[in-house]
């Protein structure tokens, strides 16, 4: 059943990265659960910034709005951005396995890798709120629960001792970190190109 970890994840996580652990999905099911999940924040960003609309503390219109072919372009956008940061993420846990000594199969770090991103991604329903304070502790909130996820799901999944986990945990973070950065300045870019919003009024 699609999703049917989300709840264990946040009910019980330890518990539930053991269940994950003895019953490994398929790669093609890690899929379809990113493929679903990544959904969350695109579509609820763009109902929010077409329908809702967003106040920026700068206008004094009551919100912000975007043209529907903006917001859609910039949700396509995120969607796509979202999958292939996970799928860096993932790539990167694999490729540091072996010296932290342990030996997934990809289709294992693109399971954690997609269950970890779970919260953080599960945020994007804060949108239908779009009062920035808001966001941004319901934001903070995601990755850090997110965080905690993956320093509790490593030693589970890659079977390695939770203090050799704990540094895995780390440089992954690290990483994850410098790919937050990589794409705000891939934004900044495509913004500066032409490609940014475009506001209703």
């Amino acid at each position: 059943m699609i999703l049917n970890h989300i709840w264990g994840l946040y009910a019980h996580p330890k518990t539930e990265w053991h269940t994950i652990d003895s019953n490994h999905e398929s790669f093609s099911y890690s899929l379809v659960h990113l493929a679903l999940i990544a959904l969350i924040p695109p579509v609820c960003a763009y109902f929010s910034t077409t329908l809702i609309g967003w106040n920026l503390g700068y206008s004094n219109t009551t919100n912000t709005m975007l043209t529907h072919e903006s917001a859609l372009a910039m949700a396509v956008g995120m969607y796509f951005t979202l999958i292939i940061g996970v799928f860096a993420l993932a790539y990167m846990m694999f490729w540091m396995a072996k010296t932290f000594g342990a030996n997934p199969s990809f289709s294992h770090t693109i399971e954690l890798a997609s269950y970890t991103a779970t919260p953080l991604f599960m945020t994007g329903f804060a949108m239908f709120y779009p009062e920035p304070i808001f966001l941004m502790a319901v934001g903070l909130a995601g990755v850090a629960y997110s965080v905690y996820l993956l320093y509790s799901g490593i030693p589970i999944i890659m079977h390695i001792p939770e203090e050799r986990g704990f540094i895995y945990s780390s440089s992954v973070v690290t990483v994850g970190l410098v790919l937050l950065v990589c794409i705000m300045v891939g934004s900044v870019i495509v913004w500066s190109v032409g490609f940014g919003p475009v506001y209703t009024h």
